[in-house]
């Protein structure tokens, strides 16, 4: 497996679940997190994202690390930044230090198979059938030939990504360890919507 630092700078962000093979887009402006860009672009490009939880200091144990594949700064102190999704991880412990934003001890062992590529289609198929169906209905435009030119696995986690879900139904997708479990949780949470709609939907007589 591919060695990545076992310390990392950390932008916790609420209700923003980050995937990887996915791009994420910032715009940052506070000046912590400039820091954090300015260092990271400095050293490696390497940092993670993970999601706060509603006690401010605390974060979610998994998270994602990205790269920045993309920077620039404008005129006005902001930096728009573009973060491409690597490997996801564990969170170990939090490392003091004397900067404006957070670092993190963490692990990678239990995401292996993010490195490597989907083959078998593990229920795929059928999970795009149902998707397309949960997008439309919620009014969502989606460019699916485009989508489906994607590989398997950026596709599972784009869905993933931005499914129109609640942040704790992220959350578990992101904590997923196998692919099957991802594929069966998404799927159930759409069906889950989709039965609700119906019902919804239903006329009492």
């Amino acid at each position: 497996m591919k060695t990545f630092p076992n310390t990392i700078p950390i932008f916790p962000l609420n209700g923003v679940i980050y995937f990887p093979k996915t791009n994420l887009p910032l715009n940052i402006f506070e000046q912590r997190y400039l820091d954090l860009v300015n260092d990271t672009y400095n050293k490696d490009k390497l940092m993670g994202m993970v999601q706060s939880q509603k006690n401010e200091n605390k974060v979610y144990k998994v998270g994602c690390l990205g790269k920045i594949s993309d920077l620039q700064k404008s005129q006005d102190g902001r930096i728009l930044i573009n973060l491409t999704g690597i490997t996801r991880f564990n969170i170990l412990e939090e490392v003091k230090n004397n900067k404006l934003y957070r670092e993190f001890k963490v692990n990678y062992k239990n995401f292996e198979i993010d490195l490597k590529n989907l083959t078998e289609d593990h229920g795929v198929e059928n999970l795009m059938s149902k998707a397309k169906i949960f997008f439309k209905r919620n009014g969502l435009l989606l460019n699916w030939k485009e989508f489906e030119k994607l590989d398997k696995m950026q596709r599972i986690n784009t869905l993933s990504m931005i499914s129109p879900v609640t942040n704790e139904e992220k959350q578990k997708l992101l904590e997923a360890l196998t692919i099957k479990d991802k594929i069966e949780t998404l799927e159930n949470i759409i069906s889950f919507y989709l039965h609700d709609v119906n019902f919804n939907n239903q006329t009492v007589q």
